[in-house]
């Protein structure tokens, strides 16, 4: 395995825990906030934080599960084919997602740049610079954008796509991966 490959990885899972990081956060936050309404204390901009978090966990585990075939993808033309078909139909679907992603990666980058720029600040009860807390969507985006761009030279190299699976043969086979995605 090369240097690139791990580090690729690594960044993929690097993000994907983040984001679990980020539900746990959550959840601490809001219990946090549900017994201080109990005993009489406010837990000021917890609602704020916790949508920046729910929005930077949304993100940040988007290359993980795209590179784990849990995205939901829509086969329904490309399963149907085989061999070098199949292969250029799929190296279709990710150059297509990854220009559009490029171009959301860019503005996503260039809004975080611009709140930086002109020293914006959230307009709630915490008042921060809002980049912070748009920064996690950029670097999810981003990462995501790299994801594909991975995937296109898997693909275009002649190998299989990472996230593709056979479809399941037998009952068990489809009970396990329900199992396996937290159905």
């Amino acid at each position: 395995m090369t240097l690139l490959r791990k580090t690729l990885d690594a960044l993929y899972w690097v993000c994907g825990a983040v984001a679990g990081l980020c539900i746990v956060a959550i959840c601490a936050l809001m219990m946090a906030m549900s017994l201080g309404r109990e005993i009489g204390i406010n837990v000021s901009g917890g609602d704020e934080v916790a949508g920046w978090l729910m929005a930077a966990m949304a993100f940040l585990g988007l290359a993980h599960t795209f590179k784990h075939g849990d995205l939901i993808r829509v086969t329904l033309v490309i399963e149907r084919f085989t061999g070098a078909t199949r292969r250029w139909l799929e190296l279709l679907a990710i150059g297509t997602g990854g220009l559009f992603l490029g171009l959301f990666a860019w503005y996503c980058v260039r809004m975080v740049y611009d709140s930086w720029r002109f020293n914006e600040f959230a307009q709630g009860v915490i008042a921060i610079p809002i980049w912070i807390p748009q920064s996690g969507l950029a670097l999810g985006v981003v990462v995501l954008f790299v994801a594909f761009l991975d995937e296109f030279v898997r693909v275009l190299a002649g190998h299989a796509p990472c996230y593709h699976r056979e479809p399941p043969k037998t009952a068990d086979e489809i009970i396990e991966r329900a199992a396996e995605s937290g159905v």
